[in-house]
């Protein structure tokens, strides 16, 4: 899976993960939310399912010349409320001054 590798649970201590946000209508209306993984610094991330329109709308545009527009078994792709933006951009910005991450 690309050089993402999954936190080893067999005989070692996984730290949790850090809550950074979620969407604010909740939990009336949906529940997109993003975590953080301490150990490897990635995202989790539950949002919306793509449609199959934005799917084809990804393929329409590609990415870099030369690499392929399918998305991989191990991948999928999600839509993330405009909300949540402002989460991840407080989180780098908060990580760029290397201040604690706290959830």
């Amino acid at each position: 899976m690309g050089n993402y590798a999954e936190p080893e649970s067999r005989g070692s201590i996984v730290q949790p993960l850090q809550f950074i946000g979620i969407i604010s209508n909740t939990p009336e209306v949906d529940s997109p939310t993003i975590w953080r993984d301490p150990e490897s610094g990635t995202l989790i991330i539950q949002s919306y399912k793509a449609s199959e329109v934005d799917l084809s709308r990804c393929k329409d545009v590609g990415s870099i010349p030369g690499h392929s527009a399918d998305v991989p078994d191990h991948e999928t792709v999600i839509r993330l409320p405009k909300e949540m933006i402002k989460s991840i951009v407080d989180l780098a910005a908060r990580l760029a001054t290397h201040e604690e991450v706290k959830e």
